[in-house]
């Protein structure tokens, strides 16, 4: 298969072929789309003018030399460089999508000075080569700037020559292709029930091997775990597990669920993948490598339609044809040692599934912000509070700040949204309704469940 370094180092420049852009002149034109919201502006300023319609001819040529018969090619030459130069002097801010997305995979220093200039220029802001993918891509999504005509066949170029496993995933669907980038690393397309087979990519794990509480001695009583209950039956999921795995395909309580984590949102969460229309053959769910707004992209491995990883609805391919909505499971985010006591009868994944990751990394690597770019963060927040989410009966997203939930429940308070009653569970916080019935709620980062929710609610405290 092939390695990451590989696939990056199809992108190294030869230097004499890269000509200067030259000094390139900044437009000043009003926004002419509707008011963005004050904290955006804040943060970000006012965005460029931005036109409507197709792409002219020559622009178009353009585009396909800066972004297709480049990555073909694997190499980037004077038409490339010249085409470039065309493209950050048409004053059209949408092509800087397929900017950012060619960005993302370049890792020669000329190459990444030449793009950042032309977005820098098109965008009317400084940006320095630093982490200019993050900045540029940050910029588009806050803005929210349309996609240029086009898009999705430039940027099926772009990727798909790179990652060529990635041929079935980017397809016309409900998804908005502008906020998916590469995670960096590949796609897991091993076949079903492939658990122990090497994979560079993100390896999920097919029907767990579990063993008892009381054999996992290997777990600390403060280790973070998942847990789920199914029809009287309880599992624990450690994080330290999740993290190297992210995506586990079970059976629990005669049920088949789906359970992706989402390292980068603090999300764990659990799909029934079984009682599907007929004809609907079950998801084995898959890690494709790709994020949406800092969110993991999962697909069916059997069909390859993409589901919204935070919502749990088809967005592409057959099964989004079909209307495909997975019932979510409650999660409940807690630590080993209180889960085991108050469910002495759970079962837990066995050690050697973990690969050897000790201890887990989350809250280090993730302290200072989300590590890919995510745009505007509701700011009601900080973007790593943790959050419990779930949706009401009338449809409306509503979310608990788990720290001040706690304290009210641990103080008798009720906390009640609608038909949404919240109650302590095994350390964690679990969402039923007025008849004790579960909700299917699970925990996240604010930042994730603000911007897949932009609607919801806050419960004041």
């Amino acid at each position: 298969m092939t390695s990451v370094s590989t696939i990056r180092s199809r992108f190294l420049l030869v230097a004499s072929l890269l000509v200067s852009l030259g000094t390139m002149s900044t437009q000043t034109s009003a926004q002419e789309a509707a008011p963005l919201p004050e904290y955006v502006v804040a943060q970000y300023g006012t965005p460029p003018a931005i036109p409507k319609g197709p792409l002219s001819k020559d622009l178009k040529k353009a585009v396909n030399f800066a972004f297709v018969d480049s990555v073909e090619q694997g190499s980037w030459g004077r038409d490339q460089t010249l085409a470039l130069s065309d493209i950050a002097e048409s004053k059209d801010p949408r092509l800087v999508w397929m900017i950012s997305d060619l960005m993302r995979f370049a890792n020669s220093h000329d190459m990444n000075t030449l793009l950042t200039q032309a977005a820098a220029t098109l965008l009317e802001k400084d940006i320095a080569p630093q982490n200019s993918w993050g900045d540029v891509t940050d910029y588009l999504i806050a803005w929210d700037i349309p996609e240029p005509p086009g898009y999705l066949k430039v940027k099926r170029a772009i990727f798909t020559s790179i990652i060529p496993g990635w041929d079935k995933i980017f397809v016309k669907g409900d998804i908005d292709w502008r906020h998916v980038s590469w995670g960096g690393v590949l796609i897991d397309d091993r076949a079903y029930d492939t658990t122990d087979e090497i994979c560079n990519c993100i390896p999920a794990i097919d029907n767990p091997e579990v063993s008892s509480a009381e054999d996992a001695k290997w777990l600390k009583d403060s280790d973070i775990v998942f847990g789920i209950e199914v029809n009287g039956e309880y599992r624990a999921y450690p994080r330290r597990t999740m993290e190297v795995r992210e995506m586990v395909n079970d059976t629990l309580g005669g049920r088949d669920l789906g359970i992706p984590y989402c390292t980068l949102c603090g999300a764990a969460q659990a799909y029934f993948t079984d009682q599907l229309p007929a004809g609907v053959k079950r998801p084995i769910l898959r890690t494709s490598g790709l994020l949406i707004r800092s969110n993991k992209v999962m697909y069916d491995l059997t069909t390859y339609s993409i589901f919204d990883t935070f919502l749990g609805k088809a967005v592409t391919g057959p099964l989004a044809r079909k209307n495909i909505q997975l019932e979510q499971a409650t999660v409940i985010t807690t630590d080993w040692g209180t889960w085991k006591k108050e469910h002495p009868e759970t079962t837990v994944m066995v050690e050697r599934l973990a690969l050897g990751r000790d201890p887990d990394f989350r809250n280090g690597r993730d302290a200072d912000g989300p590590i890919f770019p995510v745009g505007d963060v509701d700011p009601r927040l900080s973007v790593h509070e943790d959050v419990i989410g779930v949706i009401t009966a009338s449809g409306k997203p509503i979310a608990f700040q788990r720290s001040t939930a706690v304290l009210a429940l641990k103080r008798g308070k009720e906390i009640a949204y609608e038909n949404v009653r919240l109650q302590l569970e095994a350390g964690g916080i679990k969402a039923v309704d007025v008849s004790g019935a579960d909700l299917g709620s699970h925990q996240a980062f604010w930042f994730a469940w603000s911007q897949f929710h932009p609607t919801t609610e806050l419960w004041a405290g």
